[in-house]
């Protein structure tokens, strides 16, 4: 196939790229910075926000997968720019280019709208993407870890040091890089698969908090103790980071109510069939070989 990718510089973009690769696609990916060359990839100069030559990254492809998004932003008008507007133009690219197979990487966090700008974002997109005449895909995931991604470095550190401070309690669900990767480039082959896909490593009922620091401690040969940070503290250290970084501040007030919701457990019902895809990386062994690329990088 001839893939069109959005956020192929982030974690998850670079890992379905390197998959799609090994599958001998042919890819165009969106980059805001001059990249290294690769062989089998076109690297376009552009954007989602604002929209910048979208047109040229989309015309004769196959399928797009719209990875590119914001997790963490400032305020609610800085999510809607990208996750809103930045998905409304690249609907708008694809329809205008005639490409009709349309794979969008949502979250969880927009079965929540109400409670989370960043799940409001996510939510409205997934509004357009439905309303499009593509034939698309939607698929939300959990906590997404794997070789390479900086956001759940500080849990993997904390652990590594055999503490790990822990939310107030709830559940949550993981899936391991490749395997998302996996599961992109088969909706990508498929056709008239208008539906909205929960996806997880298998885990049923997924992890509480307490086990998934059990998980870490298996997987990273040590015994972890855990505390609990309650919500009205996590608030306070939030309000104090964004006075001291600003805008650069990654625990935000909207990050914390993210985190203290109690469930964040993709739902059995809304999985993709087995004929398309099934997860392949259980969560301990997952955690583990993202724990030793850490220590090849130097990163733990």
């Amino acid at each position: 196939m001839k893939l069109a990718i959005t956020g192929g510089t982030g974690f998850v973009g670079r890992h379905v790229i390197s998959l799609a690769l090994a599958r001998k696609h042919e890819i165009r990916a969106l980059a805001r910075t001059p990249q290294s060359p690769m062989s089998g990839v076109e690297w376009i100069d552009g954007a989602i926000d604002p929209a910048r030559n979208l047109d040229r990254l989309i015309e004769g492809a196959d399928a797009v997968i719209h990875i590119a998004g914001a997790i963490n932003a400032p305020d609610r008008a800085a999510f809607a720019a990208c996750n809103i507007d930045g998905t409304d133009a690249v609907l708008d690219a694809a329809q205008g280019a005639g490409v009709t197979r349309f794979i969008h990487v949502s979250s969880l966090a927009a079965r929540e709208p109400a409670l989370s700008d960043y799940g409001w974002s996510k939510a409205e997109a997934e509004r357009k993407v439905e309303a499009s005449r593509l034939d698309w895909t939607i698929i939300r995931p959990p906590a997404v870890y794997g070789p390479g991604d900086r956001e759940m470095l500080e849990l993997f550190r904390m652990a590594a040091r055999g503490f790990l401070l822990l939310p107030p309690e709830g559940r949550v669900s993981l899936i391991e890089v490749s395997d998302l990767g996996r599961l992109f480039l088969a909706c990508a082959r498929q056709t008239n698969l208008r539906k909205i896909y929960e996806v997880d490593d298998g885990t049923v009922r997924g992890l509480s908090h307490r086990e998934l620091a059990r998980a870490f401690g298996e997987a990273l040969d040590r015994r972890i103790r855990t505390a609990r940070v309650p919500k009205p503290l996590l608030h306070g250290i939030s309000f104090f980071e964004q006075l001291v970084r600003g805008k650069k501040a990654k625990l935000t007030a909207d990050r914390v109510r993210y985190f203290c919701h109690p469930d964040w457990v993709s739902r059995r019902s809304m999985a993709p069939p087995a004929r398309i895809w099934k997860a392949k990386v259980p969560t301990v062994a997952g955690l583990r070989a993202t724990a030793e690329a850490y220590r090849d990088a130097g990163w733990l």
